[in-house]
């Protein structure tokens, strides 16, 4: 067996941090209508972003890899490119909602890889963060 073998505690205590980041994260950031909160949330085949409202609770706008249109032209969801389109699709529609701003929410994942991708692609098409 080559690699590394990962215990069912081991996975369990990497989930546990994560969710310990996330509850350290949203201690110090939240959404308003003006300045709403881009959560983004990666699942190992699709990636999901919202804007949120968090002083009247809505959100916004929520878009993912799942999504008609986006999944249409993807020949996989969950990789490094479906990210950056769904990151670029976020900014164009949220750039029709007079939304040029938002506070990054990463949701407890590391700033790499997908995560990454989503909010360069959003950078890339004018969303300010």
């Amino acid at each position: 067996m080559t690699g590394q073998v990962i215990t069912v505690e081991q996975k369990q205590k990497k989930s546990r941090q994560r969710v310990q980041r996330r509850k350290r994260i949203r201690s110090k950031i939240s959404g308003t209508a003006a300045l709403p909160r881009m959560s983004v949330y990666r699942s190992l085949n699709h990636c999901y972003v919202q804007l949120i409202d968090d002083q009247s609770g809505r959100t916004l706008l929520g878009l993912s890899t799942i999504s008609g249109d986006l999944k249409a032209g993807l020949a996989k969801t969950g990789n490094v490119e479906a990210a950056r389109k769904l990151g670029e699709a976020l900014a164009e529609q949220a750039l029709k909602l007079n939304i040029s701003r938002v506070v990054f929410d990463r949701n407890g994942f590391l700033y790499h890889g997908r995560v990454k991708a989503i909010a360069d692609g959003a950078r890339a098409k004018g969303l300010q963060f």
